[in-house]
């Protein structure tokens, strides 16, 4: 008795390499965008963090009287060096604090000074202790009040962009939410 073997013919090779890649395909744009949102989850996560120290400091100048503590639209030196030289050492580290103002997948320098503001991440707004709940704190630096996102905005272009309010609240937005005030709230001057 002979066995018979049946083997792939090239083209039924081809036919499911074919199919294989269209699938492919089909799947690169979904993977692609889930991980741009988890991403931008991680980075309202990290803004999540930032508010925590900030809201921590401000309760400290409350508390005690210090007016180099607070929220950075009460202190003396209305800048981003006045908030960020406050935040770190006493709140967060010089690494932390680099860490949580970079977006994930894409890091900052390390030889930037805290100080210094790299706006490539993560743009802080001059938030005041009676400034409304509803106040943008922190933002992705690809968004900037009532302007549409661009593609070659960092860190994430017009894929979307991400808002943290003043009371402890954030959100991924989508590129056409980028002038609607009653989810992204009300805006004061980006820290320089």
């Amino acid at each position: 008795m002979k066995k018979s073997s049946r083997a792939f013919t090239l083209i039924e090779l081809l036919v499911v390499i074919s199919i294989i890649g269209i699938l492919a395909a089909l799947a690169l744009p979904a993977l692609f965008g889930a991980l741009v949102k988890g991403q931008m989850t991680q980075t309202l996560s990290n803004m999540k963090q930032l508010h925590l120290a900030t809201q921590t400091m401000a309760l400290d100048g409350v508390t005690t009287g210090d007016a180099t503590l607070g929220w950075p639209g009460d202190m003396s030196n209305v800048s981003w060096a006045g908030w960020a030289t406050n935040l770190v050492p006493n709140y967060l580290t010089t690494n932390d604090f680099s860490k949580l103002l970079s977006a994930a997948g894409f890091s900052r320098p390390n030889s930037t000074a805290v100080a210094t503001k790299d706006p490539t991440a993560v743009n802080a707004y001059a938030v005041a202790e009676n400034s409304g709940g509803d106040t943008v704190f922190l933002a992705t630096a690809n968004w900037s009040n009532n302007q549409a996102l661009t593609p070659a905005g960092k860190p994430y272009g017009d894929k979307g962009f991400i808002v943290f309010r003043k009371a402890g609240d954030g959100a991924i937005l989508l590129p056409k939410q980028y002038n609607n005030t009653n989810i992204i709230g009300t805006m004061t001057n980006a820290l320089q």
